[in-house]
Parts: structure tokens; C-alpha cells; sequence
């Protein structure tokens, strides 16, 4: 089935906004159990804050929100993940299902069995770093800062893989929990040669990503650290971007360009990949900055929320089916996916 362009999905969100404001009302009352409330995480005040009362007739504005979806392959239920900011990017904590308004093609969830903050979900992170002729200069910083992100990131159940590209991907470590084999694994990549961008993010959500079989609910992530020029694919951006979407993965871009003329192209293409996928893209003005983006990061998949429901009108068709979720309250920013790929029956 055809993918939804973005532009088809902006104009979508016009067409359900009065849908929409009437289901900020209705997740708590689609549940079928009550609802498990939001847990606020212990963080610094300066990174983290517990809203305070919204309003008590808040303006929605439907070009705020974007949703997150983390799709289980064998039943009719979507386990929905997404963050939830303020307006000056700090990460909003304690919220309830009550606080938000969702649609699933359209349409108000069927069932809602569980609403939580998940500030340990069980991670699956993918390293990609760009291991082309053009970041050689570079390379080694990258290298400690990926590290040193995985160090940080990594719990007992989480799992990450490391890999690089440049006309090939290379994954030398896959899924694992042993920080010394991630460790060497980057380690051993080697800088040289062209670009396959595309080619690599492609390869890696089908190879990688769309074969995880987990038992419960999980966040896939990839770090595609590149300068995101692009100059020897044979897949299209947009075949990418499609096959990110099919396995639920959030794609975080750090770019490697640090000039003062940034690449357009290079810039524009981090930016779409993640911001489709439901990520955020960082374009360091100094390499030293890229160690910092990779916290934001870490600190971003630790403050996340967890809605589980089931869709109404689900088919597995394999169909690609949009998500709209946001705030009651105007001041909160959700981010993440618009929408997620449906399984096939014979799946």
C-alpha cells in the first residue's frame, strides 16, 4: 500500500480537528480498567518540570502534535510512546491520560488499557555512524561520544548495536547489553569512501529493527551521527524514511557538518528523517557540541510516556494508518511519529 506523503497528512489534520478536541475528553472514558496514573521521574529542576493545573478551557492547536507509535505485531493493540515538552524544551513530567486527546485513523480509540510515564522502557539502540572519506577529520571524537552515550544510556534491559557506513554498512556488534563489545565494535570502524545514506538507514530498520520479536513493550531508536549528504544510494530518501516508519524506529540525526555554510541538502535530509520518524535532528557548531547532543538524547528516552489501546476500525491490511495526539494544554508540546504501518494478517 501507498504511503501518505507528509504534506496529504498535514492537510488531514484540518479536516479531524473538531474530531479531535472532542476526544481530548474521551481516552480516559475509552478504557476498559482504570487507568494507571502518570508517575513524575526524579530529575534536576532545571531539565525536567511537573506542570501545573491546565486550563480549564485550553486552545488546542492541531499543528502542535505528533505521535509516536510503537506497533505490536500480534494483536490489535498499539503501544504508543511519546514525549511531552514545554515551550522552552523542557521535558514535562506527572501528566494523565486525561491530559491528552487522541486519534487513530480518524477516530477514538476503541479500548485504552494503560496510560504511564516510562522512564524505563526497555531500550533497542542502534549506532550508526557515517564512516565516509568527508568526516575522517572527525571520526575519533565521534567514536568517544558514542560511547560514552551508550555507557550512560544502557540499562540491564536494554540492548544496542553499533555500525557504520559509507558505500556499505558494516554492523560490527550486534544487539547486546556488553558495553566492552559495543566498545570494541566501534572501535574497529574504519573511515573511507563515499555515501550511502539511504541505503544504510533502509538496510538497517528492515535487517535489524523490523526483526525484533519482543514480548512486550520496547523503544527502537536509531543515532544516525552523518553530514547527511547523500551521493551513492540506490533507495530514494523516501524509501527510507517508509521503511523506518514500518518498524517503529525513531531516528535521532546529529550532523557532523560543523562549517559555518552548512550543506542545504545534508541539513534538509537529517531534518526530514527525523522529524518523520518522530525525532529530533541537532546540527553541533563545533564537534565538541556533538557529545552534548547525544546527552539530549539519553535524557529525551528517559522521559517518555506509554498509552496502550486498541484502535477502532483495526484491519491488518498492512496499511498505514495516521495518529493525532496532543495536550489539552497549549503550553505542552507532544512529539513523535504521525503514524504507524498496520501488520498483515499472514504476518
Amino acid at each position: 500500500m501507498q504511503v501518505k506523503t507528509m504534506n496529504e497528512i498535514g492537510c488531514g489534520i484540518a479536516r479531524y480537528r473538531n474530531l479531535l478536541l472532542v476526544a481530548c475528553a474521551g481516552i480516559a472514558m475509552a478504557a476498559a480498567v482504570p487507568l494507571a496514573q502518570a508517575q513524575a521521574t526524579t530529575a534536576p529542576a532545571t531539565t525536567k518540570q511537573t506542570p501545573a493545573n491546565p486550563p480549564a478551557n485550553p486552545t488546542v492547536t492541531p499543528d502542535q502534535d505528533q505521535a509516536t507509535p510503537v506497533l505490536k505485531a500480534f494483536a490489535n493493540e498499539v503501544d504508543l510512546v511519546f514525549t511531552v515538552t514545554d515551550k522552552n524544551g523542557l521535558f514535562v513530567t506527572g501528566l494523565h491520560s486525561q491530559d491528552f486527546g487522541l486519534l487513530d485513523d480518524g477516530r477514538k480509540p476503541e479500548q485504552v488499557f494503560h496510560f504511564q510515564q516510562q522512564t524505563s522502557l526497555p531500550l533497542r539502540v542502534g549506532i550508526m555512524l557515517d564512516t565516509s572519506s568527508s568526516i575522517r577529520q572527525r571520526f575519533q571524537f565521534e567514536q568517544d561520544s558514542a560511547i560514552t552515550f551508550l555507557l550512560k544510556v544502557l540499562h540491564r534491559n536494554d540492548r544496542a548495536f553499533v555500525e557504520g557506513f559509507d558505500v556499505q554498512t558494516d554492523v560490527e556488534q550486534g544487539f547486546t547489553n556488553n558495553i566492552d563489545l559495543l566498545n570494541q565494535g566501534i572501535h574497529k570502524l574504519r573511515p573511507g569512501g563515499g555515501t550511502a545514506l539511504f541505503d544504510a538507514l533502509y538496510a538497517t530498520c528492515k535487517d535489524q529493527m523490523l526483526t525484533l520479536r519482543e514480548t512486550g513493550p520496547v523503544r527502537k531508536a536509531i543515532v544516525l551521527v552523518s553530514d547527511g549528504v547523500d551521493n551513492y544510494s540506490h533507495a530514494l530518501e523516501e524509501d527510507a524514511i517508509k521503511e523506518c516508519q514500518r518498524a517503529d524506529t525513531i531516528v535521532y540525526a546529529i550532523s557532523t557538518d560543523v562549517s559555518p555554510t552548512k550543506d542545504k541538502d545534508g541539513v534538509d535530509t537529517l531534518h526530514k528523517i527525523a522529524e518523520t520518524t518522530g525525532g529530533r535532528s541537532f546540527f553541533p557548531v563545533k564537534i565538541e557540541d556533538v557529545a552534548t547532543d547525544f546527552n539530549s538524547i539519553e535524557e529525551e528516552l528517559r522521559s517518555q510516556y506509554l498509552l496502550e489501546y486498541r484502535p477502532a476500525n483495526f484491519k491488518q491490511d498492512g496499511s498505514f494508518r495516521t495518529i493525532y495526539l496532543q495536550a489539552n494544554d497549549p503550553r505542552y508540546h507532544v512529539r513523535a511519529h504521525t503514524g504507524y504501518f498496520a501488520p498483515k494478517a499472514a504476518d
